[in-house]
């Protein structure tokens, strides 16, 4: 007979954890950035940069961009600022003698960049947002009797000197385009401006 007295193995209990916080700061984390994320912004038109070896890499704010593209028309996309926008478009209005309402305003700061001369603005930024993206347009202005891609510039840079200013011009646009814009930008006495390229691969 034995004697001896089975062990009694003692109950085990699951250990349960309470997951709710870290499901709140896991939705706070999502929610914070898809609110902060900002995606880059299409081109209006189908533009490829020459290539360049240098890593230089564009100053983050304050940045107006002009985009060349291979048939020479203009682009200007001003800073990303509602009220900076704002007034620029009252300076270029004052100028032209157009004058905007806030609806105007907001589709102006809507509009990734504008590509039409001031007489067909006031028209443009009144199409449905969804039309804008997709309507073809003549470019800005830039040619040795009007030069309203200047205008927007040096209109831009009296709101704030500090504004830097990014080229982005297609491999293939022809020269002459690219140089009533270098020529433009001495004539405001304005010499510092970024280049935009895409990076050079080794071989």
């Amino acid at each position: 007979k034995n004697n001896k007295m089975a062990r009694v193995k003692p109950k085990r209990h699951g250990v349960v954890t309470d997951m709710t916080a870290m499901c709140d700061v896991t939705f706070l984390l999502l929610t914070f950035f898809i609110m902060t994320t900002q995606f880059k912004k299409p081109d209006v038109e189908q533009i490829k940069p020459p290539t360049s070896i240098s890593e230089k890499l564009l100053p983050d704010g304050n940045l107006m961009t002009v985009n060349v593209t291979p048939d020479g028309k203009f682009y200007f996309a001003a800073v990303e600022n509602f009220n900076e926008r704002s007034e620029l478009l009252d300076k270029m209005g004052a100028k032209y003698g157009v004058k905007f309402s806030e609806e105007e305003k907001v589709a102006f700061f809507k509009t990734p960049a504008i590509g039409v001369p001031m007489n067909q603005l006031k028209s443009f930024l009144n199409m449905p947002e969804d039309q804008r993206k997709f309507v073809k347009t003549a470019g800005v202005p830039l040619d040795s009797t009007n030069k309203q891609l200047i205008d927007w510039i040096s209109s831009s840079l009296e709101i704030n000197p500090q504004y830097k200013l990014a080229i982005k011009g297609d491999a293939n646009t022809n020269y002459p385009k690219v140089k009533n814009l270098f020529e433009g930008l001495r004539d405001i006495e304005y010499y510092k401006f970024w280049l935009i390229t895409s990076q050079e691969t080794n071989k």
